[in-house]
């Protein structure tokens, strides 16, 4: 296994993504445009990229390849990154795959389509992170990564 890719704007499983990647001895990226603080672990590289719209997500999507994990909740880099050979997961566990990045991506699309057309933004607000979603997310890494290192 080559790297972890972690998208980190908004990701909620950065401290277990690096304990799995230590107890590993993987090399860690956390992907950012900023307001992180940088880790002291010599295996964790905070990459801040310039402000902008998906830079952050080009950075991965650039580097990342087979053997290499990305955790992220975006579903058009999650697509990127399938397409380059890596392991993808959400930050809950689920893996995006092959098989299923093209409904994710229908999806997104449709529920950006119904968020527009509600002009009162009545409803919305997705389901809240919770212990159970973290310990999926544990055990999907600690799979992907064992898998990756073959």
């Amino acid at each position: 296994m080559s790297a972890l890719y972690i998208d980190a704007d908004a990701c909620p499983v950065k401290a277990e993504a690096e304990r799995v990647a230590t107890r590993h001895k993987i090399r860690m990226f956390v992907v950012s445009n900023g307001g992180l603080r940088p880790s002291q672990n010599p295996l964790v590289e905070t990459v801040i990229v310039p402000e902008g719209p998906d830079v952050a997500d080009m950075w991965i999507a650039e580097r990342c390849g087979p053997g290499d994990v990305v955790v992220t909740g975006d579903i058009p880099l999650a697509s990127k990154c399938i397409a380059a050979g890596a392991a993808v997961l959400r930050h809950n566990g689920e893996r995006f795959t092959e098989a299923n990045i093209g409904q994710q991506l229908a999806m997104r699309d449709l529920m950006a389509d119904l968020r527009a057309a509600n002009p009162l933004n009545q409803g919305g607000g997705g389901k809240g992170f919770t212990k159970a979603d973290r310990s999926r997310f544990l055990n999907a890494l600690e799979r992907e990564i064992r898998q990756a290192k073959g």
